[in-house]
């Protein structure tokens, strides 16, 4: 069976390719892209595959963007953060769907109703629909946070954060400037209404955005350190011993 992968995050691409190739080795990747540009000139080149496996965020937009302009004839499964307004969507559309990060079982499965023929004969996709749903889950996270500090005021949106931490029972942001704000939330607060997508805490005392992060390294007991930009003026940044085997399941996601 041919597979064509759609997805513009390398971690998360070579990820789905190595479980790809560790439990279904009747599998033949055959090509992928990382755009709706580079998707469409594939197709254009190429015969359709047996199946299409494709990430709903691309860097030029939504995957939406390619189906919409050409439809291949072979069933599609789409790999999403998402969990709530979109997975919906996806279930009204009847087509198969992977949550991030990729289940080995979940792929499996999947592959196998592809090949069986379980999925053949949907209808057309309600791109609308799925849209929609999309927008809605992106609003969720789409967060403003209001900051006092002394007698100023001022408002944060959450991209601005490059990460956020707790000393003496105190929390702060820290700003892709360097800027440093207190907060009047809990990191349990802020941890529920970041963006899971972009945002991960990695123990008791840190919540990071991924893209504060400019370098890994091994630490004892199987944890990572991490490098931020900007630098931390504390201790070392650690991802927990608890939570590793999570964060490399979120960075490739």
């Amino acid at each position: 069976m041919k597979a064509f992968i759609i997805e513009d995050e390398p971690l998360a691409l070579e990820r789905l390719k190595s479980l790809i190739s560790l439990n279904t080795p009747d599998v033949q990747i055959v090509g992928d892209a990382d755009s709706i540009e580079s998707a469409l000139e594939w197709f254009s080149q190429n015969t359709d595959p047996d199946v299409v496996l494709t990430d709903i965020q691309l860097a030029d937009g939504n995957c939406f963007g390619i189906f919409e302009k050409y439809q291949p004839s072979c069933p599609l499964i789409f790999i999403t953060a998402y969990t709530d307004y979109a997975i919906e969507a996806f279930k009204v559309n009847a087509r198969d769907y992977l949550l991030k990060p990729v289940k080995p079982e979940d792929l499996i499965q999947a592959l196998d109703r592809v090949r069986r023929g379980l999925n053949t004969s949907m209808g057309d996709i309600d791109y609308t629909r799925l849209a929609q749903a999309i927008i809605r889950e992106e609003q969720r996270y789409d967060r403003r946070y209001l900051i006092r500090y002394g007698d100023q005021i001022r408002t944060v949106q959450s991209d601005e954060i490059a990460y956020i931490y707790t000393m003496h029972k105190a929390v702060f942001l820290v700003m892709f400037g360097g800027k440093e704000y207190p907060m009047d939330k809990t990191m349990d607060e802020l941890e529920k209404e970041l963006d899971p997508r972009k945002f991960f805490r990695i123990n008791r005392q840190f919540i990071v955005n991924l893209k504060s992060i400019t370098s890994m390294h091994t630490a004892s007991k199987s944890r990572v350190q991490l490098d931020l930009n900007p630098p931390f003026k504390g201790d070392e940044v650690i991802v927990s011993t608890e939570r590793s085997p999570l964060f490399k399941d979120w960075l490739g996601s």
